[in-house]
């Protein structure tokens, strides 16, 4: 994400890479859908749901289609690198013995390397090319500074959304199992950040000293290089999906034994401005698709994978936040979904309500350090001037402080989890998952008409080639600005 050609990495199946795309996008947005699709009803929030999907699957198929450009650009360039040095190495070489020892080596090795070259597509995805990349070979000085804007605006976001989310699911689960041991509270108790915690500590108190441990845990890896072992990755994967499924299953005996609570709205068009944000932001994956498709062994269907992809994850969010609204109250549904089974009410075995109530504060707090070492990166590639280098002060200390500061400040002052999901898709998000993607396949196209002729046809173009879909997803990403905007200032308004 920094903007730098990286290595390939270890090669998997289609299948493999079509788990991990699924993974990589239900994420943390999948837990405040409920909240938002019972704000908005239930019937504006599946038709907003299947629509943005089918807009995020088409800036996805543009990004892979810049990612064939970008690759086809690298291998000509590359080419020709080897062509000149050949060149240079035949003029340059006087004595006929190295000439005929030369040309002889030529022989052997050329009509082999020149079969493959001719024999291989130049759109084939074998560099990881990350959006960065992409961006300084398609776009102006302008364009780039922008795109690095709007990633790191993004980043921002993502980071207050996880500093807040581990602190309140800790009040949340904490402060309730501490003040009623018994589980006597009634299912329909509503708190306050002022109502009492421990002792003399309110819940916002026990909040905030959450997220200063948080930080003073957690922060310390912006300043270091962290990774992310494949073991993590297995052991948070399998704690989301044994979260995910004890939750819809719960939902579905509790619906099917008549216990269900919920009577959503038809249409409710004073929620849908977090119900975009939310959507928008839980169909992110635009920006690591280089280095989730690149590993993929076998591309020949890849857009056929990428569509099933979505349609599984359409029909995944549909039956978690379906369940959701009719086996709750809208009322009674919180930001974090999971926080609303840490009711005796719902879940009568203590371990299950303490995991799923637990369960965002150990996975968000594997990805905080990631994400935090990306942002720092992304923030010294925008200033990087070439040939030039950081003072050690500026490297360690300012770039990281800059990183861990804003994000934490806004998490101190609020938890709204919804608005903080929704605003961060409306806005950096938008930019990312339709901005950035159309005006990609838009100027490589148009390079790669420059560069290799009107007739050259990239394997990977996207079936939505037609110049419309650029400006439709142009349009679409300009409405939701204006919408979310107007929005907000109306909502200011009244208040």
């Amino acid at each position: 994400m920094a903007g730098e050609i990286t290595e390939t990495g270890e090669l998997y199946s289609p299948y493999v890479g079509l788990v991990y795309m699924f993974n990589l996008i239900v994420g943390t947005g999948a837990l405040t859908m409920p909240k938002a699709f019972a704000t908005a009803g239930w019937l504006v929030s599946l038709v907003l749901l299947v629509f943005l999907g089918f807009m995020s699957f088409v800036t996805t198929t543009f990004v892979v289609e810049a990612m064939g450009a970008a690759n086809a650009q690298l291998r000509w360039k590359r080419m020709e690198t080897l062509q000149e040095e050949e060149d240079d190495d035949s003029s340059s070489a006087s004595d006929s013995d190295v000439l005929a020892q030369d040309s002889y080596e030529r022989a052997e090795k050329r009509p082999i390397l020149s079969v493959q070259r001719r024999g291989s597509n130049l759109f084939e995805i074998t560099d990881r090319v990350e959006l960065g990349q992409m961006a300084s070979m398609f776009f102006n000085k302008v364009g780039v500074n922008l795109f690095y804007f709007c990633i790191i605006v993004y980043l921002y976001g993502d980071l207050a959304i996880y500093a807040a989310a581990v602190p309140f699911s800790l009040m949340q689960v904490t402060c309730s199992a501490l003040g009623n041991d018994s589980c006597s509270v009634e299912s329909d108790t509503k708190y306050n950040d002022t109502d009492p915690c421990w002792g003399p500590l309110r819940r916002m108190d026990a909040y905030r000293i959450y997220l200063a441990v948080f930080t003073l845990l957690l922060g310390p890896f912006t300043f270091f290089d962290v990774q992310k072992t494949k073991y993590l990755q297995i052991l948070t994967s399998l704690m989301r999906w044994i979260a995910f499924a004890i939750m819809i299953v719960l939902a579905l005996v509790r619906i099917a034994h008549g216990r269900g609570e919920g009577r959503p709205p038809l249409a409710d068009l004073s929620g849908v401005r977090n119900l975009l944000g939310v959507c928008v932001y839980s169909f992110m994956c635009q920006h690591s698709l280089p280095s989730l498709l690149t590993p993929v062994s076998s591309k020949r269907h890849l857009t056929r994978l990428v569509f099933l992809d979505y349609v599984l994850i359409l029909a995944f969010y549909g039956l978690l936040s379906f369940t959701a609204i009719f086996c709750f109250r809208g009322d009674s549904l919180l930001d974090m979904y999971t926080l609303n089974f840490a009711r005796c009410d719902v879940v009568g075995l203590a371990a299950v309500r303490f995991f799923l109530g637990l369960f965002p504060v150990f996975t968000i707090s594997t990805n905080f350090p990631i994400i935090a070492v990306t942002l720092r990166n992304n923030w010294k590639t925008l200033f990087h001037r070439e040939g030039g280098t950081y003072p050690w002060v500026v490297d360690r200390v300012v770039f990281p402080t800059i990183t861990l500061l804003p994000p934490v400040l806004v998490a101190f002052c609020t938890h709204d989890l919804e608005s903080l999901v929704g605003i961060t898709g409306a806005y950096a998000g938008t930019g990312i998952q339709y901005v950035i993607p159309a005006f990609l396949v838009y100027l490589c196209r148009k390079d790669t008409q420059l560069a290799f002729g009107y007739g050259t046809v990239n394997k990977h173009r996207s079936p939505f080639r037609h110049t419309f879909w650029v400006g439709f997803v142009l349009l679409w990403a300009f409405s939701c600005f204006f919408f979310v905007t107007a929005n907000i200032v109306l909502s200011e308004t009244k208040l």
